[in-house]
């Protein structure tokens, strides 16, 4: 158990790695070009907020694994953990929100539709990037206190102790009570995620509108309108599928406590939810122009200081 618990435990290291080399750069790009302008792009805030809650996300979760791998009496205690619970469960959903204002800002930006509302909505999008990221935040912390109320101090101990027989009723109701919770406000998140789905179907909508459009007027080479369409569709639906993952694996999280090897079942959660800060962050860079350019320029400099070094 120990050696596949650290095993798993290095894996994620690794994983925590690429993630924060990944939000950090974004974030990092973005911060130098505001500062060298004065100004910052709303689609650059966006995906400069997206990074921050998906790095703090990476330290939440790397955090969780290490202690219950390597601090197994710290895990033990309900007021730590209770601080931990609260701080992924805001990091979590401030991704999720931040994601969905992402794919919402795609939309509006780049479907065409001639409904009064939507071209409102379009013309008044860069007004409300920055009122609507407060927001999420301030809707994110709200969300997030029933964590603190709701866990008992000693719940933690029952994932430590379950082989204590005195302790199995009690045990068992306090993971149901966890368990229950945990749930419930992660069920939150599925509502910011429908959003998304919802801006991609339209987005496809678009695509195809604007395409048929295209062959009316007999026009069959792809123009700069769909090549924007098609990289959205790219960002968004990579979000999605990488967010099912992730949900999958708070799931097999969270129920872990009602199996007989509960940690080992949290840290292969664990492990499958970094992928999902980790992944899309580097599927961003790939979409965004300035971003690839940008690490194109550094993925070039860096072989070049390698390839000197060797000779």
């Amino acid at each position: 158990m120990a050696t596949h618990s650290r095993i798993l435990l290095l894996i994620a290291v690794g994983e925590f790695s690429v993630g924060i080399l990944g939000n950090a750069f974004i974030a990092l790009i973005n911060f130098m070009n505001w500062v060298k302008n004065r100004k910052i792009a709303s689609i650059d805030l966006i995906l400069t907020s997206l990074a921050i809650s998906r790095i703090c996300l990476l330290y939440i979760i790397l955090l969780d694994c290490s202690i219950l791998v390597l601090y197994p009496d710290v895990y033990a205690t309900g007021k730590q953990m209770r601080i931990i619970d609260f701080f992924w469960t805001l990091t979590n959903h401030l991704s999720v929100w931040f994601a969905t204002c992402l794919s919402i800002f795609y939309f509006f930006k780049i479907a065409n539709f001639f409904h009064p509302l939507f071209l409102w909505m379009k013309w008044r999008i860069d007004r409300v990037v920055l009122k609507t990221l407060l927001g999420c935040l301030a809707f994110s912390v709200f969300i997030s206190l029933p964590v603190t109320k709701n866990l008992n101090d000693d719940f933690r101990h029952c994932v430590k102790a379950k082989w204590r027989r005195n302790l199995t009723l009690k045990c068992r109701i306090k993971k149901t009570t966890y368990a229950s919770t945990k749930i419930y406000l992660n069920l939150v998140t599925l509502f910011p995620f429908f959003v998304s789905l919802i801006s991609f179907l339209l987005l496809i909508l678009s695509l195809w509108r604007h395409t048929r459009q295209m062959q009316l007027n007999a026009s069959g080479h792809r123009d700069s309108s769909s090549e924007a369409h098609v990289g959205a569709m790219k960002a968004v639906i990579s979000f999605l599928l990488l967010f099912i993952i992730y949900y999958l694996a708070f799931l097999i999280a969270t129920s872990s406590y009602f199996m007989p090897e509960t940690e080992l079942a949290v840290i292969f959660g664990e492990l499958i939810a970094l992928i999902y800060p980790s992944g899309h962050s580097f599927i961003l860079i790939l979409g965004n122009n300035k971003l690839r350019q940008a690490f194109l320029r550094v993925f070039w400099k860096v072989k070049y200081i390698l390839k000197r070094r060797k000779i």
